[in-house]
């Protein structure tokens, strides 16, 4: 389970990549790294990407204790289908909605006012950490959807784990968009992102087949009610 748990997060964060460009490019490509040596930008955009997957996990964390507490047994069984079939509504019916939660508004707002403070202040090792670690904490889909699946594990490390690997699968591509983000189409980068709805409806149906405890190996693993372990899998 530990491995499917790593492979499904990092999966997540690589085909999402493109997404993340989107909506964390603009602050990935501001970051204050143009007057830096090769050597120390390079160190400073891998500091950003690390507090970034920092925050997912700890986000992560949270999730994770949460599911670890409420649901386990049938419950997580009930939850994994719930959560699939929430996404699926959401990813086909999204256009039609139209509503506004005011919390988030002013969270958002204050988040990048705090994240504007540290791109203005004196630049230390840290400070491209910090602006990572806050940029974990936007209001964003595609984390919205891999905090479904950590929410789904109902175990605090594996929840942490999921979203470890998730915000590593990011790396890639924003890592090379920061480097080189100018030698990189915006027709190239929303081609990919067109593909990121199917990759969630995917998910959505793997967290639904996670739930039917089928004792598909990895897939739909058979769960023990009683202890929220699973059987199934390969010894």
């Amino acid at each position: 389970m530990l491995m499917s748990t790593l492979i499904a997060g990092f999966t997540i964060g690589i085909l999402g990549s493109f997404h993340c460009v989107g909506m964390c490019g603009p602050i990935a490509l501001a970051l204050p790294v143009g007057n830096a040596g090769k050597w120390n930008r390079l160190l400073y955009i891998l500091l950003y990407n690390i507090g970034r997957a920092s925050g997912y996990a700890l986000i992560g964390l949270l999730f994770g204790w949460l599911g670890s507490r409420l649901f386990i047994g049938k419950y997580q069984q009930i939850l994994s289908v719930s959560l699939g079939i929430l996404i699926l509504f959401f990813l086909f019916f999204a256009e039609f909605l139209s509503f506004k939660i005011p919390f988030f508004d002013s969270y958002t707002a204050k988040l990048k006012q705090y994240i504007v403070h540290f791109f203005k202040s004196e630049k230390h090792y840290y400070t491209f950490w910090i602006i990572g670690f806050l940029n974990g904490f936007l209001p964003c889909g595609l984390v919205y959807m891999a905090l479904a699946g950590a929410l789904a594990t109902a175990d605090v490390g594996h929840s942490v784990l999921f979203m470890l690997a998730f915000g590593l699968g990011t790396f890639p591509i924003m890592f090379l968009v920061i480097v080189s983000g100018k030698y990189i189409s915006m027709q190239w980068r929303n081609r990919m992102r067109r593909v990121v709805p199917y990759f969630i409806g995917i998910m959505a149906v793997l967290l639904i087949l996670r739930g039917l405890n089928l004792g598909i190996p990895y897939v739909s693993p058979k769960m023990n009610n009683e202890t929220g372990t699973t059987t199934c899998c390969h010894k």
